[in-house]
């Protein structure tokens, strides 16, 4: 029997890494392209021997086609965190826009299954919380997040456009704040940065009053409800995530235990469009896709320090 042949976008990245090796435990010829503007080819490096993994330099905004048949193509290309995307502004619209607009191109004209990654972001500074999928949410489109936001907005409209209008078989994840090794531990997100910091015994930098919520999940839990979401039949958005929701201080202080440091937390201004609350109402992806995030906190933390370490304490 053939194995299924998937496409991952941004391949190389944090989640698009671990999508390859979960594809690749499912049997799948895996075709992982990646422009390296964020993502690594390190992250795959353990894959390059196995025969049904194939790694190519692309950027999906210039052109985007693939040789033979296709049966997924997961849409994962693009800078995630705001320090990325703040760098690349014009680079994020573009994957969002363009890359997105070729990913469906490609799929419709494969007769694909597409899998779009949106994010927990399209909520913007939710005025409700947990943020359910039916949720509009609060987005100042001009604001220096709103590059990333409205991409993701956009990629999910013209997503339902190519299902609606060209009958293509659609998926859309809502990630939330995900976490664990292959992150990147320079890309500016809090985990990263205050790990970091503790590791090295730095003042760890807390934004505002740290009163500011965020439920992490495990990126091992994350490619579950992704997988699960692929495999389904819901084409309306998913929000996939952990909802054990924490305040930033509280994350610091758990981080700081983790790993075994006695570094101070200090305050820093509250960045512009910073949201106050980021929680997931899971009741959709459970409910629909069986999905219910196993690794806890401390658990996931405790993977988190040891990869980190490798990298900080070198």
């Amino acid at each position: 029997m053939t194995p299924a042949r998937t496409l991952i976008t941004g391949g190389a990245g944090f989640l698009g890494s671990h999508l390859c090796d979960r594809m690749l435990a499912e049997g799948h010829e895996v075709l992982c392209f990646d422009n390296f503007l964020t993502g690594r080819p390190e992250n795959v490096a353990h894959l390059m021997g196995n025969p049904r993994f194939r790694l190519v330099e692309y950027d999906v905004t210039d052109y985007l086609y693939v040789d033979g048949p296709l049966d997924y193509v997961l849409h994962f290309a693009s800078p995630a965190s705001p320090a990325d995307y703040m760098r690349y502004p014009i680079q994020t619209l573009k994957v969002g826009a363009i890359g997105t607009h070729k990913a469906l191109g490609l799929s419709k004209a494969k007769g694909a299954r597409f899998l779009l990654a949106s994010t927990s972001e399209v909520y913007g500074d939710p005025h409700v919380s947990p943020q359910p999928e039916t949720y509009w949410g609060h987005v100042n489109p001009v604001g220096i997040r709103g590059v990333y936001d409205e991409a993701k907005r956009f990629a999910e409209a013209l997503t339902m456009a190519y299902h609606r209008s060209h009958g293509v078989d659609t998926r859309i994840a809502r990630i939330f704040n995900t976490y664990g090794p292959r992150m990147r531990v320079d890309d500016g997100r809090a985990l990263p940065t205050l790990l970091s910091q503790a590791l090295r015994g730095e003042p760890m930098t807390v934004y505002g009053s740290g009163q500011q919520t965020r439920a992490f999940g495990y990126v091992d839990d994350t490619v579950d409800g992704l997988y699960r979401l692929l495999m389904s039949d819901e084409t309306m958005p998913v929000n996939i995530g952990n909802d054990e929701e924490r305040t930033l201080v509280e994350f610091a202080k758990l981080i700081r235990f983790a790993a075994g440091s006695d570094s101070p937390i200090v305050f820093r201004p509250l960045p512009e469009d910073d949201p106050q609350v980021r929680r997931p109402d899971l009741s959709k992806a459970r409910t629909r896709l069986g999905y219910n995030p196993e690794v806890m906190l401390a658990e996931g933390l405790s993977r988190t320090v040891r990869y980190v370490r490798e990298r900080v304490l070198q």
